[in-house]
């Protein structure tokens, strides 16, 4: 595999090109559609094949809540029994278009700028009953809501995904454990807390683009049966601190995946810090380490270290 990195001065991003034939299509035929991804920070991606537009756990507010934020970031500081609010003027300036949002659980940092982007766009929202119950109460209509709880693959125009039941991080020194769940019948009250945004079950998805398979993550953590044979062109693997807390994590995820040809880490960044602030942290804490065991474990693979708002085209 060749890599080239361009860097482009447009608005608030570089893109980077990846030269790279995909397993799911042609070899060298010269007529693969590039799949472009965006990173958005946290769990959250803008990928796009030309043909359709996909949103991954869009979290764009990044609001300053919870501990963990920076001395020189002057914006309001939130609690979790605090009502959630999103930044919609700058959702307004990154998010254009969605046809379909991931969503892999109902936390916060996952779900709390969807109701506003489903809204907006009208994209169908793909994700755990939990998630479609906190989506009902922001008044999303049920036509855009598609309940899942894994095992389901659905096929769409120019899209498909298999969804993959997963299990959160080992959270809390490996305490942590959610048992609560959201349906139908479940009285909730928009806006919503920020700690109303409960996990209500995890999911992976298998994201089939044209020529491409992207499998999605929006944890640390995996069911290792369910991930057997489906071989992702592209891996989104979570690379946050709490993999640490699991048995041999790295080798046998990517064991699993196939070792893909392309691993972009995934969940990686403080995400109480806005767009601008440095990430270094996360970088030397959670990436580099990941990048240096990619390469003992799966040297073929290659690892792209995606930054906030940058582009990542698949050619």
């Amino acid at each position: 595999m060749k890599r080239v990195n361009r860097l482009l001065l447009g608005v608030g991003a570089a893109l980077v090109a990846v030269l790279w034939t995909s397993q799911a299509g042609g070899q060298g035929d010269g007529q693969s559609t590039p799949l472009q991804l965006k990173y958005l920070g946290t769990a959250g991606w803008e990928i796009s094949d030309g043909n359709v537009v996909v949103l991954i756990d869009p979290y764009i507010s990044r609001l300053k809540y919870g501990g963990g934020g920076h001395p020189d970031d002057d914006r309001p500081q939130f609690a979790r029994d605090d009502v959630a609010q999103s930044d919609t003027t700058l959702i307004d300036s990154i998010i254009t278009r969605a046809d379909f949002i991931l969503v892999h659980h109902g936390h916060f940092d996952h779900l709390g700028d969807v109701p506003y982007i489903a809204e907006k766009t009208g994209a169908k929202v793909i994700g755990t009953e939990t998630t479609m119950t906190i989506l009902r109460a922001y008044g999303i209509p049920d036509d855009q809501l598609y309940a899942v709880s894994g095992g389901e693959d659905y096929q769409f125009d120019d899209f498909s995904v298999r969804v993959v039941p997963a299990i959160h991080s080992a959270l809390g020194e490996k305490h942590y454990h959610d048992s609560r769940r959201y349906d139908r019948y479940t009285d909730l009250d928009a806006p919503l807390r920020i700690n109303q945004f409960i996990e209500g079950g995890s999911l992976m998805f298998l994201a089939r683009f044209d020529r491409h398979t992207v499998l999605t993550m929006g944890s640390m953590n995996f069911v290792e049966r369910e991930l057997e044979g489906l071989d992702p062109d592209v891996l989104l693997a979570g690379v946050n601190g709490s993999r640490l807390g699991l048995y041999k994590y790295d080798q046998r995820l990517l064991n699993v995946t196939g070792n893909p040809p392309i691993i972009i880490p995934t969940h990686w960044d403080n995400f109480r810090l806005p767009y601008g602030f440095s990430q270094e942290a996360g970088v030397a804490r959670n990436i580099a380490p990941f990048v240096s065991a990619v390469a003992t474990i799966s040297p073929d693979s290659r690892v792209i270290p995606p930054t906030h708002l940058e582009t990542i085209v698949l050619q």
